[in-house]
């Protein structure tokens, strides 16, 4: 083999020598993100373990942390900087059929609400004033505004400085809990998200995400999670992928449009991730210090894996022989 064809066979196979396969894996199954994805990967386990769809697993999962009140997930969670609750989400199924809610108040369950956008709308997503009254034309019924008392706490701490200043991985500090709210004695917070992807028995992909965004946003902020492409991203030939972190960033890549991409090519989920992280990372390396991302992805044969820029980053998988949190890869440590 010459210099010229060993280059192109190194160009064509190198994907392919980083696909690893852990066997057959056992399926169905349902990742999600951070540790507190054990309780939800329990809810959607009930209907994946029945040979229910993907779909209605993943949505259940999220209702289910969507209910909790001490979370930054739903209702409960952190106001923006006007005091003000906005909740984002979306799902999406095994035949690219999505859809997503942005900037919603005072709506419980934005993910069901999501799924409605993609049952009778020719839309994917709906946002704001238009996502409310979508709402309530399709039977759901209207919160009261008012703050959950740990968000309220945090708010008025975060009041007297005014600063948005997010700390890396606080969704995931033990001392709090998995449900307890994420904030320091000087009220500075950080975001919260929670990514569902599930394989069921007929071996069909779906995902979801929920989250009330990051803290103290600017008022009608909207980060990557309710963007498809970004936050949440379905191949059914393929694989499916999620992220959390600062979504600015994985919008700037199409972060799990991206990870999918790196799949289709060869590339283990792991790799997928990892590659995705780094294209966040060599646009400005110093910044990338700063900030957390993290992925988790899923191929078809059922194979997950996770990579993020900083340490800490875990995930949550269920199946009838795993029910484990697992901590990520990562770059910086």
């Amino acid at each position: 083999m010459n210099r010229r064809k060993f280059l192109q066979w190194s160009a064509f196979t190198a994907p392919l020598l980083a696909y690893k396969t852990t066997g057959n894996i056992e399926k169905p199954i349902v990742v999600s993100t951070w540790d507190s994805g054990m309780p939800v990967n329990a809810e959607a386990w009930k209907i994946l373990k029945e040979g229910g769809k993907s779909l209605d697993a993943v949505e259940a999962g999220a209702r289910y942390i969507e209910d909790e009140i001490n979370c930054c997930v739903g209702l409960g969670g952190y106001p923006d900087r006007d005091g003000i609750v906005t909740l984002d989400a979306c799902i999406m199924d095994e035949n690219a059929n999505c859809g997503a809610v942005a900037a919603v108040e005072r709506i419980k369950h934005p993910v069901s609400l999501a799924r409605k956008v993609m049952e009778k709308t020719p839309h994917v997503l709906l946002a704001g004033a238009g996502a409310q009254q979508f709402a309530l034309e399709n039977g759901f019924a209207l919160e009261p505004a008012i703050l959950s008392k740990d968000a309220e706490n945090a708010y008025q701490q975060w009041l007297k400085k005014s600063e948005y200043k997010p700390v890396i991985n606080i969704e995931n500090k033990k001392e709090n809990g998995p449900f307890a709210p994420p904030f320091f004695e000087d009220g500075s917070a950080n975001h919260d998200t929670m990514g569902l992807l599930a394989i069921d028995a007929q071996g069909n992909l779906s995902g979801a995400v929920t989250t009330s965004g990051m803290a103290f946003k600017l008022h009608g902020r909207v980060g990557d999670s309710p963007i498809i492409g970004a936050g949440l991203y379905v191949d059914n030939a393929i694989g499916a992928a999620t992220s959390s972190g600062v979504g600015e960033e994985v919008i700037r890549i199409c972060g799990t449009h991206l990870v999918v991409e790196y799949m289709r090519n060869g590339y283990s989920s792991q790799m997928a991730c990892k590659k995705a992280c780094d294209r966040i990372i060599q646009r400005d390396r110093e910044k990338a210090k700063q900030i957390q991302v993290g992925f988790l992805a899923i191929n078809k044969q059922g194979e997950y894996g996770a990579y993020a820029i900083q340490k800490g980053f875990v995930f949550s998988v269920k199946n009838s022989k795993e029910n484990k949190i697992v901590p990520a890869k990562y770059f910086f440590g």
